[in-house]
Formats: structure tokens, C-alpha cells, sequence
């Protein structure tokens, strides 16, 4: 039987979809492509944004327009968000936990033909084991490591659908990332709902993890997904000094007003974000550091985002992801008042995007002239791509053999902008 795939969202996402491709081809299913006619169709949804729960219906309804014989599998947390309640069509209905017994879950669905919804209070379960060796098609290898958040910004409800902190054992998350490495994948990223409080249940922390990761022979790159300004402790300072470790960090800021960032329940002032940005450059001045950024949070006055502006330029990112904020039934944001009108908050994040890729510009352009290590990643008819460790994406003769880490002199024409 075929098996087609859709995730949406985060790369946790990707991490749990990619394993759940694994279970299945390890019980002699194929894989198919999400856009052709499959026996089941498993769709991993999200819930981050009003955008992200409007895509995962239109997938939904999708395949129960298209393809009303298949079997459909609804994953992930647009299930949990409490948003998702028409279950009568879908035939299997898993929430944030138990994504491990999808194959199961179907075969029992084969069998007795009979809807089949497993869902947990997120509150209470553990943390539910997931090792891959292989990503089909990829050079970059994720492992997640954590999932779950315990800050509750006033914005988000991904930690009532994820539940709270839980990791990976410290040695399981070893023994991942040495069989990948052993598997030839150059570069490992770190990944997980809320990567940097890593080990606060296990009595240990991100640092020490970083620490012994570092330590594996053979290992060419280790690349951390996003971290908190707030977990960036000493030891991770020293660690900077670490070659190994990709010379680019994702630190989400969300807004550059210290009253915006109260209201957002944010653990950080402008000030402390600044002072830790700087001791990150007087250890690597040429780091690429991109962040997360929204625009339009209730009471932000046009005051309140002009600072915002003045205070991206100051700490000079390499590239913002810019969303405008959406409004989310069941966080304390979405009963403030002073609600921003949509039309406001698509100028200022036209506003903000345009200043984006003006630094980004700025920051790849200083790297014209250098040699690059560039991991090559994908071919077209024509050229190879790949990325720098500080996540320059760079065009390349298309001889350049897939997987290969070659030397790149930088120009103006082969960076991807």
C-alpha cells in the first residue's frame, strides 16, 4: 500500500513525519507523493498561526474531497488546538502523543474498519522516543531533542498543545547523532519545540549536551535550530570557540519594544538581548544571527514600532522572519485590548520585511571575496546549491557531487539572495 505524506509547520514537524515514513516502510509500505493517488494520506498539521490553521483544513478537506476512498491519518496540533472537531470523516485522529503507533493505528483500521482517535492530556505524558538513521533525500540530518515549553508568551498556544518541558535521554540523543554521522550526514541539527531548555528535566543542560556532542569524531557540523537569548549560558559562550558548531544562531527577539516584550511575557529587556548579542560577536564577530520578529502586537503604537525598527538596525540581524501577529483564541493576548487593524499590521511588516532583506544583502555581501565552506545540497538542470556554515545559500557548478563539502570563493553572482 502507498503512503502519502504532508507536514506542515515547524521542523519538529518534519522530524515526526520523517520518522513516521520510516515505521511505515519498515512494515514494507511505499512512500508516495502527497499530490498522487495513495492508500492512506497522513497529514501533520500546525497551529502556530491563523494562516497555519487554515492551511491544515484546506489539506484535510483536500484529500476528503479528492480522495474520499483512502484512508486519512490527522496528526499534530491543529488536532490538540481544540480547533479541529469534524472527526466524523477522518478515519484515524492523533494528537501531539502516540505519533509512534501510526502504523499500528492503520492496520487496526484495515482490519475492523472503525474510527480510531488517540488523544492524551499533553499535561501528563512523556517525553515519546523517535531515532532516525536516514532522511530521504537530505544532507541536512535534525534530531529533536526536546519537546514541549513551559513560557507561555502571552501570543502562543503551543504549549498548551505541545505540554510542558521534555527531553531526550542525554545518551540516546548521543547515540542518534553518532549514527547519523557514521550514515555520512556532514551536518546535524539540532531542533525541538524549545531547543535550548534542553535537560531542565533531566538534571542536566543544552551546554553539557552541546558539550560531548561536540566531541564526536567524524562530526562535520552541528547546527542548533533556535535558542532563547535566555539559555545562552558561559558554557555555550566557550563553546562558541567550537569550529564544529555552524557559525549561525536563530535567536527569536519578537519585538523590539520593552513594552511590547512585557506584554508578550517575554523573559528578556532590550538591554539583556543586546549585552548577550555582543558577547556572541566578541567571540565570533562574522556570525550569522537571524530571529523571529512580529509586528502589530496588541497596543504596539507607531512609537512603540519605530523603536522597534531603531533597535534591529542596532543589533544589525542577517535576515528577520517577520509575522504579523495572529490573534489566538485561548491566549491572554488575544483578550488585551488594543487590537492593531490588519491593514496596520501588513504596512509595518511590509515595513519590516523590506529592512530584512536590506540586512541581509548588507550581511552576505561582506563575505564577497572570501573562501567558503559550502555543504552541497541539491542540483537543477543547470547549477548545485548548497549552505555555508553562517547559512549563506550559494550557487555552485553543478559538477559539485551531492553531499560534498566544497571550498567556495564568493561573489556577487553566486549568492542566492
Amino acid at each position: 500500500m502507498k503512503v502519502g505524506f504532508c507536514s506542515l509547520g515547524c521542523k519538529v514537524n518534519l522530524y515526526e513525519s520523517e520518522y513516521m515514513m520510516s515505521l511505515f516502510k519498515e512494515r514494507g509500505y511505499t512512500i508516495g507523493d502527497f499530490d498522487e493517488d495513495c492508500d492512506i494520506y497522513v497529514i501533520n498539521t500546525c497551529t502556530v498561526t491563523n494562516n497555519a490553521d487554515s492551511k491544515s483544513r484546506k489539506m484535510i478537506n483536500h484529500i476528503k474531497n479528492n480522495h474520499p476512498n483512502s484512508i486519512i491519518v490527522v496528526c499534530g496540533c491543529f488536532v490538540e488546538s481544540n480547533k479541529f472537531s469534524d472527526t466524523e470523516s477522518i478515519d484515524i485522529v492523533i494528537g501531539n502523543y502516540n505519533k509512534s503507533k501510526v502504523v499500528d493505528l492503520v492496520s487496526s483500521y484495515i482490519k475492523e474498519k472503525k474510527q480510531l482517535i488517540e488523544q492524551y492530556d499533553m499535561k501528563k505524558v512523556p517525553f515519546e522516543d523517535m531515532m532516525i538513521n536516514h532522511f530521504e533525500d537530505k544532507t541536512r540530518a535534525f534530531v529533536k531533542i526536546q519537546d514541549g515549553c513551559c513560557n507561555f508568551c502571552s501570543y502562543c498556544i503551543i504549549p498548551y498543545v505541545r505540554g510542558p518541558i521534555r527531553s531526550k535521554k542525554f545518551n540516546k540523543v548521543l547515540e542518534e547523532v553518532k549514527s547519523l554521522v557514521s550514515n555520512d550526514y556532514k551536518e546535524i541539527v539540532l531542533t525541538g519545540i524549545h531547543t535550548g531548555s534542553y535537560g531542565k528535566d533531566l538534571e542536566t543542560n543544552f551546554s553539557t549536551l552541546l558539550e560531548e556532542l561536540l566531541k564526536i569524531e567524524n562530526l562535520k557540523r552541528l547546527r542548533i535550530s533556535s535558542i532563547e537569548i535566555t539559555e545562552l549560558d558561559d558554557k555555550f559562550l566557550e563553546l562558541l570557540k567550537n569550529d564544529k558548531l555552524c557559525n549561525h544562531l536563530h535567536i527569536p527577539l519578537q519585538s523590539g519594544s520593552d513594552k511590547i516584550l512585557k506584554l508578550m511575557n517575554r523573559k528578556y529587556d532590550k538591554k539583556q538581548f543586546l549585552e548577550m548579542i555582543n558577547k556572541i560577536r566578541s567571540i565570533r564577530p562574522s556570525i550569522s544571527i537571524t530571529t523571529d520578529a512580529i509586528v502589530g502586537f496588541p497596543q504596539e503604537t507607531e512609537e512603540d514600532f519605530e523603536e522597534y525598527i531603531d533597535f534591529v538596525k542596532q543589533v544589525k540581524f542577517s535576515k528577520l522572519h517577520v509575522f504579523p501577529y495572529s490573534k489566538r483564541n485561548g491566549t491572554k493576548a488575544a483578550e488585551m485590548d488594543g487590537q492593531i487593524d490588519p491593514k496596520v499590521k501588513k504596512e509595518r511588516a511590509k515595513k519590516l520585511i523590506e529592512l530584512s532583506k536590506k540586512l541581509e544583502k548588507e550581511y552576505a555581501y561582506k563575505f564577497i571575496g572570501e573562501e567558503l565552506d559550502v555543504l552541497v545540497e541539491n542540483h537543477d538542470s543547470s547549477y548545485a546549491y548548497g549552505h555555508t556554515s553562517n547559512y549563506l545559500k550559494i550557487r555552485l557548478d553543478k559538477e559539485c557531487k551531492h553531499n560534498e563539502i566544497v571550498k567556495v570563493k564568493i561573489t556577487k553572482d553566486n549568492i542566492c539572495l
